[in-house]
Parts: structure tokens; sequence; C-alpha cells
């Protein structure tokens, strides 16, 4: 995993007011926090800070005033509409230091096509990993699955030195039965209102 090095700058001013004059020099307000010690308010670079956020669970090593600290992002506010991040805050983290994060799942191989959908229980897997070795993904074979197969978290494969946050037999993935379109109901429920009327 990479690491991403950004300047951040300490804050004093805080409120909306504060934040818009941030975010109105393209940065973007943020907190560090973690391992017990009193939150930072920082701004970050924010065209840096968006490109940095495309890779989950990125690992940023922050300049903060001459002074080097690891962290990983926990939430990000963005704007609905524009999608720009509008604060984002972020945990300490030390190497060797395991961390609880969500890492993406996807899918390998093919359903039948028309026969079958597939429903993704959780979008990301609840892991423990060193904070130093997040993965950024895991990949599950949907191949030769039919109706009513299941993806249970105990079933995916685990880089090493990554554990479940969650239960074994939580389900991940299901395989449904694609529904049919039923015309004839249509023409039953029609045939009801007719005898109604008559």
């Amino acid at each position: 995993m990479s690491e991403v090095k950004l300047t951040a700058e300490r804050r004093s001013e805080f409120g909306k007011g504060a934040a818009r004059r941030i975010r109105r020099d393209s940065k973007v307000p943020g907190v560090l926090y973690g391992h017990g010690t009193d939150p930072v308010h920082v701004t970050l670079p924010g065209h840096e800070l968006l490109l940095a956020l495309r890779t989950p669970n990125v690992l940023i090593s922050l300049d903060l005033g001459g002074t080097s600290e690891l962290a990983i992002p926990k939430a990000v506010q963005r704007d609905p509409l524009k999608g720009f991040i509008e604060h984002v805050d972020l945990l300490l983290v030390k190497r060797g230091e395991k961390v609880n994060v969500e890492i993406p799942v996807h899918t390998e191989g093919d359903l039948a096509p028309g026969a079958f959908l597939l429903e993704h229980v959780l979008n990301a897997l609840p892991v423990e990993a060193e904070a130093t070795h997040i993965p950024e993904s895991v990949s599950v074979s949907i191949e030769g699955l039919s109706a009513g197969d299941s993806v249970l978290a105990k079933d995916i494969t685990l880089p090493s030195g990554t554990t479940l946050a969650v239960e074994d037999d939580t389900v991940v993935l299901q395989i449904l039965a694609a529904q049919a379109e039923e015309p004839a109901a249509e023409g039953a429920e029609g045939a009801g209102e007719e005898a109604a009327e008559a």
C-alpha cells in the first residue's frame, strides 16, 4: 500500500464562515484525532486530498508544521450536488498498529445471463489490518453460482495479516432468481374488474 504525502496546516478558526473561507481557497477543513490525543484541527490541500481519497483507506503521511504523522480517512463529507469534499476526519495510526476498516468487495466471473441476479448484501467487508498494509479490495468469484447460493465472509480469501472484523457466517453476496414478468396476472385482474362492473 502506497503512502500519499500531504502538507497540512493547523487552523484556529472554526464555524461555517471559516470553513467557507477555507474552501474558497481550494482547501479542505479537517480534524486529526486518535491515540488519546486532543483533536487537531487542520487545513488540507483540496485537489491533492481529492486525488488521495480515490484509493479506499489510503495511508496519508501528513507534514504538520515539520512533524510527520500517519493517518487514514475515517469520515469524508462531500457536497451532495457538486461532489467536492467539505470536511474530512483523519485517524492517527502507527506502523505495526492494527486498525478496523472496510474494504471494497469486487466480483469475478459471470452468472447465467437473465437467469440470476447478484445482490451485494455488503459492498465493503469489515476487516482488521495493519495500518500500513491495508488491502485496497478483496475479490470473490461468482462463477458457477446459482439462485439461493450465498458467499459468506469466511468464504473470502483475505491477504496475509488481514482478519475478519465480522462474524464468519455474515452474508456478503447472495444470488437471486431473476423475476419473470407475469402478464397473466394482469389479465386476471382485468377480468375481476369487468365482473365487478357487471
